[in-house]
């Protein structure tokens, strides 16, 4: 029977919990021993060492050709506060940031519709030619899909021009929550849960490291959740690019 000594005996001697047993946290009242287990694993993990980084975010456009039900960022072109950045507003938003200490440029955006997959090439190769220094970290899984698909070129090979032309790791945006259930309903649109976790495992094959996120909150159940992670700590088991 699962409970909260039983896990806690697994958690001292570092063996991993099972989906129930992660579930069974969820639900548990017990939120002093949750947070008393974390810690524990956190500081076998970290010791009291923190860590941060000073970056800007960069955002190129809010035209989006998506419509996600939670979205309040994606514009139409025609709508009054739609915009493009231009390359030069890019390079002054970077410099901006350098000069106030940033070591990181963090780039997202709506997935245009007449953007082509060069034009975000040359972006990145722009803003690192010129702050070479600076870290980019850049496209979810989403844009990377989405310049796979007008470029008409397999994700690695995408993945890899990015990388050559200096983008250094992805975020983990785009994940929302895998489980198709929630994702049809929230955003049908967008890719699969399945097809989020072949580009970062792509990524990771090619030398790409790449954050992970989960929006919660909304309509999910706990074992959506449970199941959002398994599938994470299943990719990072195989990759240890996370």
């Amino acid at each position: 029977m699962i409970s909260i000594e039983s896990i806690r005996e697994k958690v001292l001697n570092d063996k991993r919990i099972s989906f129930e047993e992660a579930v069974f946290l969820f639900e548990t009242r017990d939120l002093l021993s949750v947070g008393e287990m974390a810690d524990s694993i956190n500081k076998k993990k970290n010791h009291d060492k923190v860590y941060f980084n000073v970056n800007r975010h960069i955002n190129p456009t809010n035209i989006c050709v998506n419509r996600c039900k939670f979205c309040a960022f994606s514009r139409d072109k025609e709508d009054n506060d739609s915009y493009e950045l231009t390359m030069e507003e890019m390079l002054k938003k970077a410099e901006e940031a350098s000069k106030q200490g940033a070591t990181e440029l963090h780039i997202v955006g709506g997935l245009h519709p007449r953007w082509t997959f060069d034009f975000y090439v040359n972006m990145v190769k722009t803003l690192k030619t010129s702050f070479p220094s600076m870290h980019i970290q850049a496209f979810t899984a989403v844009e990377i899909d989405y310049f796979s698909k007008i470029s008409e070129k397999p994700l690695d090979y995408v993945l890899k021009t990015l990388k050559d032309a200096g983008l250094g790791s992805l975020p983990g945006g785009g994940a929302e929550i895998f489980h198709p259930e929630i994702r049809e309903k929230i955003c049908p649109e967008k890719i699969t849960g399945d097809r989020w976790l072949e580009v970062m495992e792509t990524a990771h094959k090619v030398g790409l490291k790449s954050n992970a996120t989960m929006l919660y909150g909304h309509i999910e159940e706990y074992w959506h959740r449970v199941d959002h992670m398994e599938r994470l700590r299943q990719l990072q088991d195989k990759t240890g690019g996370f």
